[in-house]
């Protein structure tokens, strides 16, 4: 029987703290009777501060209970003197502020947030049990179902107080871990991941670090790209290919500059589009136009069908020739005839001089292609890993990690691949895939791979696979969950997108504001507390938590690689 089931059980006399003296529209000022003692009290094996900061309180109303949180307390300035005896201050009355949150019915225990009706001037105030906060996300929920919930930790560490949660309140609606270095979102990413394991679920797991490398199990596969100094004991090696790059993430691979470059690139794209799909035209895997007739090429685009595919940035073609390409596509419109001056229409003409001005991108064609960054999309004979995603979602694995680790920077090599990854899911996304089996996608250390802009003035590309995943994923059965210690990096649009933030503490200011911006229902009362979280500690904030809950996370059972250097076992003297 839930020790909840009457208001007796609720409001304990041992928990009792004080009486209301001021009421505002946000807030109430309470008398603490037991502002004088040298610490809290404990209740059934649980300690209560009995008015400390970040206490959660409930007031005793005419018609309901009000839910609140102690944000202030302080003394009258006469209580300061140290003339006051010992066994007085034991005694004297504290002043505390409480931040009022919500409405728990007196029949049910629902809570709904705002305030039904006021309090009074009076009435008595006590400290919540911590099972009943702990028993929030459940209380805040209309639907009763008793299925699937993610254990995620317990309010200040009482095993009492253990927080369970539904996957789709917490990722339904998309989810953001965010929190500064050593706050402990790794450690919650890890148990997220740990718990939605033990379900029926399907997640992949984007790894930039190698962190990650450690879970394992029979429902874990590990796959990755590159060469990354740390591999899971069973990862596989695999490939990007090509073919799963589109127009723009050539452009921003190649970053064609000036008023030639980037015309040039885009029909050579288009002549190898049309190369791959007439080889009869093609020689030695590219189409010929120095001098060349026309003739061959334009009856080949005016076949049924083929102009569309010319021009579907996703078409793919052989980009080992685009060199080559470049070259044939650097010619005059026209040809010259027999007579001196005149034109003929039906040939294109010689090489016009435009080639030099392609020079430098040639080079970083060329460098691109032989660069070990993208050997693993240009130079791999292992299996794609858009298969091994297809497989995996035909399988009974519940976990799919890729990791990035090995993938370097040059050439902006990891934030491409990784954007050709998301817009694959995305693409599978649009198609039903994901429908009767939806998938989580985590990205860890997402600030690197989410607002990004590449290129210059004349051929941006941005990289937007994940914005939108996260704009428009969610009704097709794909949800994402962000990991990131720089909040401010992530484009507000994004943020105000995550239906669940779970926040760290944020020590950042600009951090901290982005945070409020993106989440209308966070407050100036509720983020005062992030800077002073413990490691591990995170304010769960969201659409479906209007009241915002402080949760000690648990550790996982396999911990992330996240730790820094070990400087006491490595600069001893002697080693």
């Amino acid at each position: 029987m839930s020790p909840f089931e009457n208001l007796g059980g609720l409001l304990r006399p041992e928990l009792y703290i004080g009486q209301l003296c001021a009421i505002s529209a946000q807030s109430a000022s309470l008398s603490l009777t037991a502002a004088g003692r040298n610490s809290g009290s404990h209740y059934l094996g649980s300690r209560y501060g009995n008015g400390e900061v970040g206490e959660f309180v409930l007031i005793e109303g005419q018609t309901a209970l009000i839910l609140g949180r102690m944000i202030d307390a302080r003394t009258p300035d006469l209580r300061h003197s140290d003339t006051v005896p010992r066994k007085e201050k034991s005694q004297f009355d504290g002043i505390g502020s409480i931040q009022l949150l919500g409405t728990v019915a007196m029949d049910n225990l629902k809570i709904s947030p705002g305030i039904a009706q006021f309090p009074r001037l009076g009435d008595r105030v006590y400290a919540a049990p911590h099972p009943f906060i702990a028993s929030l996300p459940r209380l805040m929920d209309a639907e009763q179902s008793n299925d699937v919930f993610l254990r995620l930790g317990s309010i200040n560490g009482d095993p009492e107080g253990n927080i369970e949660i539904k996957p789709e309140k917490l990722l339904g609606r998309h989810c953001a871990i965010l929190g500064s270095t050593g706050g402990g979102k790794s450690w919650t990413t890890a148990r997220i991941i740990e718990e939605c394991i033990k379900f029926n679920s399907k997640i992949i797991l984007l790894d930039a670090t190698s962190e990650y490398r450690s879970i394992g199990g029979e429902y874990v596969a590990h796959l990755h790209l590159g060469s990354p100094t740390d591999k899971a004991a069973k990862s596989l090696p695999c490939s990007l290919p090509p073919t799963s790059f589109i127009e723009s993430d050539f452009i921003a691979l190649f970053e064609p500059s000036g008023k030639v470059q980037g015309p040039k690139l885009r029909a050579a794209i288009r002549s190898l589009r049309l190369a791959a799909l007439a080889p009869s035209i093609s020689w030695n895997g590219f189409i010929r136009k120095i001098d060349q007739s026309k003739s061959s090429v334009l009856t080949e685009e005016a076949r049924p069908g083929v102009s569309e595919l010319l021009d579907d940035p996703s078409q793919p073609f052989d980009v080992s020739k685009l060199v080559a390409q470049i070259e044939q596509e650097c010619v005059y419109p026209e040809g010259f005839g027999v007579g001196k001056g005149n034109k003929d229409s039906t040939k294109w003409g010689s090489e016009s001089g435009e080639f030099s001005y392609c020079l430098a991108l040639v080079s970083r064609i060329n460098g691109v292609l032989t660069s070990p960054a993208f050997e693993c999309v240009f130079r791999s004979t292992e299996k794609s890993l858009t298969a091994y995603i297809d497989a995996f979602m035909k399988s009974k694995k519940r976990l799919l990690r890729i990791c990035v680790g090995g993938v370097s920077f040059e050439y902006n090599a990891r934030e491409i691949i990784s954007n050709v990854i998301g817009r694959h899911l995305l693409r599978m996304a649009r198609s039903g895939s994901f429908r009767q089996k939806p998938l989580i996608a985590v990205v860890d250390e997402a600030h690197n791979f989410l607002g990004r802009h590449i290129g210059n003035d004349d051929t941006i590309a941005k990289l937007d696979a994940f914005e939108i995943i996260a704009k428009e994923g969610r009704k097709y059965g794909l949800t994402i969950c962000l990991s990131t210690q720089r909040p401010r990096d992530i484009t507000e649009g994004v943020l105000s997108q995550m239906g669940t933030l779970v926040v760290h503490r944020l020590t950042n200011d600009r951090d901290r504001d982005v945070v409020e911006r993106a989440c209308g229902e966070i407050d100036r009362s509720a983020s005062s507390f992030l800077p002073n979280l413990k490691p591990g500690e995170a304010a769960i904030i969201g659409a479906d938590f209007p009241i915002p809950l402080t949760v000690q996370i648990e550790a996982p059972t396999v911990k992330p690689h996240s730790d820094g250097p070990n400087y006491q076992a490595n600069w001893q003297i002697g080693k």
